[in-house]
């Protein structure tokens, strides 16, 4: 039985976003199926030409989900399917986002659902570095702690799991229709994006 002591160190680093993702919804419904997913790729290319315009590059507006289903409808009536794309917006212009909403607004109009917003960090290497120094850190002065109430003095380190986490800044949920919303009166302010890493080491005794 390996003897020594295991312990369980976090470590936990904030800073300030650099992204924005948003997502969006392009929905249409129609009597029948082509004419839903011809109606919903008209206006979805529709707004991806829209905020192109507005300085986005291809890579930054992707296409995430494409559904197509038949809507319940009362018994007797007529037969209608609605055909919906999600879109991914990716902006590292942390205040432009009413100007991209009103520009995918213009382009839809009513088809254009506003889903959620997110700010996040898109490089999370060096908080994660930070976050495992910290973990390990604190791993050790537990073990420090306990070896000496424990009598024994600490060892070399014979394992370690790691486990990662992170809190996205405020990621709004905000479904419906865009056209209900006044892009400039939503007031959307960065917080700070954190990222948690938890380490679980084994220390022998020396």
């Amino acid at each position: 039985m390996e003897t020594g002591v295991t312990v369980v160190g976090s470590g936990q680093v904030s800073t300030a976003p650099d992204v924005l993702r948003v997502s969006l919804s392009v929905e249409h419904v129609a009597p029948d199926v082509a004419a839903a997913v011809a109606q919903v790729a008209e206006r979805t290319d529709a707004v991806i030409a829209a905020l192109r315009g507005q300085g986005l590059e291809a890579d930054d507006i992707n296409t995430t989900t494409v559904n197509v289903y038949q809507e319940y409808r009362e018994p007797g009536t007529a037969a209608a399917f609605r055909g919906s794309h999600q879109l991914t917006v990716t902006t590292k212009d942390l205040t432009g986002f009413g100007t991209l909403l009103n520009a995918a607004v213009d382009a839809a109009g009513n088809s254009l659902g506003l889903q959620s917003l997110q700010f996040d960090v898109q490089d999370k290497s060096a908080l994660l570095t930070r976050a495992r120094e910290l973990a390990f850190r604190q791993a050790q002065e537990k073990g420090t702690e306990l070896a000496h109430l424990a009598g024994y003095s600490l060892g070399s380190v014979t394992a370690i799991s790691e486990t990662y986490s992170h809190a996205p800044i405020r990621e709004v949920a905000m479904a419906g229709a865009a056209k209900a919303f006044d892009a400039a009166a939503i007031n959307i302010t960065p917080g700070d994006h954190s990222v948690e890493v938890s380490l679980e080491v084994h220390f022998s005794w020396a």
